[in-house]
């Protein structure tokens, strides 16, 4: 699954920033962080406050495909405790490299589910032990849920956010055939100006009707060109 920094989105720093920290602020949590699962695209799109360097490593190593807080959050309805997950070995493997960041593994995620089969959750983390942790998540839970609809909410009603979240993640690739589709070219003809098989153009195009929802080719491009994904010829 492909991540997508928030942080990229139109307007993200007004629209995101001031929530998650004020979250930490008001909650007493050390680091927050929303995401989301994109139903079209079936990427995964996040906003948080962890240090810069730490954001860096995840991504750059593809942790969110690991990484038991998110995949069991994806799965439950209820929060997720992380401490129920300390046992398995991704949370072990993503939690050595975040130790050495100075993230701590005391944490809970808050599942939210859509009424159009949307999906997000957010996250919050706090250093301390056991005990003041029990009692610290017990004082806020109901809040946290709470928050976490909202920011939830706030995403998916935001005109240029919802745009950005629900863009089909298309392959250079495939826009390119259906590119060429716009302008009136056969498969066999996109296959010979690209050097490559008819069957393989067959199988891009297949593929970007499956991420468009398009019945036919021909539907395909239609929704490309509304969604400014390529242009008419």
């Amino acid at each position: 699954m492909d991540l997508y920094s928030l942080h990229d989105a139109p307007r993200s720093e007004e629209l995101y920033a001031s929530y998650l920290n004020d979250v930490c602020s008001s909650l007493g949590f050390d680091d927050a962080a929303y995401a989301g699962i994109n139903p079209v695209g079936g990427t995964m799109h996040a906003y948080v406050t962890y240090r810069e360097d730490w954001q860096h490593h995840y991504l750059h190593r593809g942790l969110q495909n690991l990484d038991p807080t998110i995949h069991s959050a994806m799965h439950s309805v209820a929060p997720v405790d992380w401490s129920r997950l300390k046992r398995t070995k991704d949370f072990k493997r993503i939690f050595s490299d975040a130790h050495d960041f100075g993230i701590s593994e005391r944490g809970i995620t808050i599942p939210v589910r859509g009424p159009y089969g949307e999906f997000g959750m957010l996250s919050v983390t706090r250093n301390c032990d056991d005990g003041e942790w029990k009692k610290h998540r017990r004082n806020v839970i109901a809040d946290l849920q709470s928050v976490a609809a909202h920011v939830h909410d706030h995403v998916m009603s935001s005109a240029p956010i919802s745009r950005f979240l629900h863009h089909p993640q298309l392959s250079d690739r495939e826009l390119e055939i259906l590119q060429w589709i716009a302008a009136g070219k056969s498969q066999q003809d996109i296959a010979d100006i690209i050097n490559i098989s008819n069957r393989t153009v067959e199988v891009h195009l297949r593929s970007a009707r499956t991420k468009l929802f398009a019945l036919t080719t021909a539907q395909a491009v239609g929704r490309a060109i509304g969604m400014s994904l390529i242009y008419p010829s």
